[in-house]
């Protein structure tokens, strides 16, 4: 494994005494790609894969069952879904969590009134396993709790005080789930070349990640373009730089472009934790990084990104009967090939 994406003790990297050069490997990776993957993290193992095996089972249930779960609203980030390509053959399926099932549950939680909206779309949780959303839960606040050291040795790295990225509760978070299919189609391109996951960064301030599968999908891409895969390394977290961040520090530290491509014999599945701080956040580079050439992003509050954050995905991703049922308030679930996965 090379080092563009190092593997890092946590523990030993938030000591007192951590090595210069493993904190500069910190760094250059934090610059360079965005990403960084640790070990010794704190996230309970047994917990992640208590929560992969409930999971599994949901997702491994006849599609007439899990078509059950889709949102009732047809929200695209809450409950079950399938994204098949324009050949209706199936290249993911996800499971998405929101923080809180209902808005009486977010205002108790202390979450503004004007963003109580956002909460209206309920998570939807299988009947098979009443315990899954107290365990979603757990490993939920276990990833904000990794996130908050990482960035606070991220301040370490960059010299400046604890607490200085605004870290005002409620912290907002949401969760998915992506499994992806083999690709065994004799018609289709390379490998390689298949993409199950558009390119894209994440609008988080970083996101906590776990892959589990017997191949590396998952790409992240370099400052000169090129794609390099990211191992999978048993027991590691991935954190993501996500594009909060690279506002924080000014474009200093840049958010990870990421894919995934086909490959292995086997599904392949991640989880990703995307940690924001408060809705209601004000986000703009913190005074250490503005020079005399200024800064080109300019403030905005995170809750009136999250607003548009359905409307924005269906404009890139959805197809038009997608966003038909998203207006209807209605569930949607995708067709698939007669040839397809997941039918």
């Amino acid at each position: 494994m090379t080092d563009e994406i190092p593997a890092i003790d946590l523990e030993a990297a938030l000591a007192e005494d951590a090595p210069a050069d493993l904190l500069l490997r910190v760094r250059e990776a934090a610059e360079r790609i965005g990403l960084i993957q640790v070990v010794n993290h704190g996230v309970p193992l047994e917990l992640i894969e208590d929560f992969e095996r409930r999971v599994e089972r949901v997702l491994r249930l006849p599609r007439p069952e899990k078509a059950k779960l889709a949102s009732p609203t047809g929200h695209p980030f809450r409950g079950w879904r399938q994204w098949p390509d324009d050949l209706g053959r199936l290249e993911l399926e996800r499971y998405s969590v929101g923080q809180f099932d209902n808005p009486a549950d977010a205002a108790a939680a202390g979450v503004s009134e004007r963003w109580l909206g956002l909460y209206k779309h309920g998570n939807v949780w299988p009947p098979e396993d009443p315990d899954l959303r107290g365990v979603t839960f757990a490993y939920a606040k276990a990833a904000v709790v990794l996130a908050q050291r990482v960035l606070g040795l991220y301040e370490r790295l960059l010299g400046l005080p604890a607490g200085s990225f605004p870290d005002a509760e409620p912290h907002h978070i949401n969760m998915i789930v992506n499994d992806y299919p083999t690709w065994t189609y004799p018609d289709t391109v390379a490998e390689e070349e298949k993409l199950l996951l558009l390119e894209h960064t994440d609008g988080s301030a970083v996101t906590i990640l776990h892959q589990h599968g017997e191949y590396s999908g998952l790409q992240a891409q370099q400052a000169d373009g090129t794609w390099i895969p990211v191992p999978v390394v048993p027991g590691a977290l991935q954190v993501f730089s996500g594009t909060i961040l690279t506002r924080w520090t000014n474009g200093l530290f840049r958010p990870v472009r990421h894919r995934v491509v086909a490959g292995g014999s086997a599904t392949r599945q991640s989880t990703g934790i995307f940690y924001h701080p408060s809705l209601d956040t004000v986000l703009e580079p913190l005074p250490a990084f503005v020079g005399e050439d200024g800064t080109e992003f300019e403030p905005v509050v995170l809750g009136e990104i999250d607003e548009t954050n359905v409307e924005n995905y269906l404009k890139v991703f959805g197809r038009p009967e997608q966003v038909a049922a998203w207006r209807e308030g209605r569930p949607f679930v995708s067709e698939l090939a007669e040839t397809s996965a997941g039918r």
